[in-house]
């Protein structure tokens, strides 16, 4: 027997940031972009395979474990599907002073909540940051905390979608521009591993080897970087000084429980 529903809980990463949507850009000028993602690939897969299958997304960008845990949680709870992703603490750790251990016990409780509905849960490590610059430095901040989402993963039977593993990720042509987030072949990677994590058959293998690139001109390599810190990170640090997020005012995507096919039809 298949799930009949899933709820996805969390921030970008599983609001699907920045996968496009199937039909393209959406939204005129001035209007959020709105994007496909994992857990909607997830839930595509999920769909062909029981009739009548409902899927739900309140997963918004920016997004904090507190924020994620007071607004998304009890939301999920209440929906009472067969099947919920929680994914929280990544803006949490690139955050000055973020204590991994604090972190962890409230994602504990989280997670002691969302198993009391009834319902099978997946939780998930993140990449390794050791390529990625700035976030490199704080590495071990996220293996402590990752650590603890295994354990809490092994104590409350959870799924655990690790891809800390997944090597495919380690590349850079799985990433957007802002290096923040994962791109198209990325999405369908991490979906690729959900699946194989619950035991459903998929059309990608998230043990995907890149071919060899070709070597980068280490002149057009800092001018790369350049324009990152410009375009992306700076803003990001002006976000923080002004103590405002992306996600500020922002709805989740698909904040009701529907049949698939409707959810296929208002995403545009």
């Amino acid at each position: 027997m298949g799930y009949t529903s899933f709820v996805a809980v969390g921030d970008s990463f599983t609001e699907g940031l920045n996968d496009p949507p199937l039909d393209g850009p959406v939204g005129g000028l001035g209007e959020v972009q709105r994007f496909r993602g994992w857990a909607d690939r997830v839930a595509e897969r999920l769909a062909l395979m029981e009739p009548g299958f409902r899927y739900a997304n309140l997963a918004v960008r920016g997004k904090l474990i507190d924020q994620i845990v007071q607004d998304q949680v009890p939301l999920a709870v209440e929906m009472k599907p067969d099947l919920i992703s929680f994914c929280a603490g990544g803006n949490d750790l690139i955050r000055p002073g973020s204590d991994p251990d604090r972190m962890a016990k409230k994602v504990a409780a989280a997670v002691r909540e969302l198993r009391a509905s009834g319902a099978e849960v997946v939780l998930f490590t993140g990449t390794d940051p050791r390529d990625t610059p700035i976030m490199r430095r704080a590495r071990g901040k996220f293996a402590v905390f990752f650590m603890h989402v295994r354990s809490i993963a092994d104590l409350y039977g959870c799924h655990l979608v690790d891809m800390w593993s997944m090597q495919g990720l380690r590349d850079w042509r799985a990433w957007s521009g802002d290096r923040l987030h994962m791109n198209e072949v990325g999405h369908r990677l991490v979906a690729a591993k959900v699946l194989h994590v619950l035991g459903v058959p998929g059309d990608d293998d998230w043990r995907m080897t890149w071919p060899p690139r070709e070597r980068v001109d280490p002149r057009a390599k800092l001018r790369e970087d350049a324009q990152w810190f410009r375009e992306h990170f700076g803003p990001w640090i002006g976000r923080r000084i002004r103590g405002t997020s992306s996600g500020d005012g922002l709805d989740p995507k698909r904040p009701h429980l529907t049949p698939w096919e409707r959810a296929t039809r208002e995403r545009g």
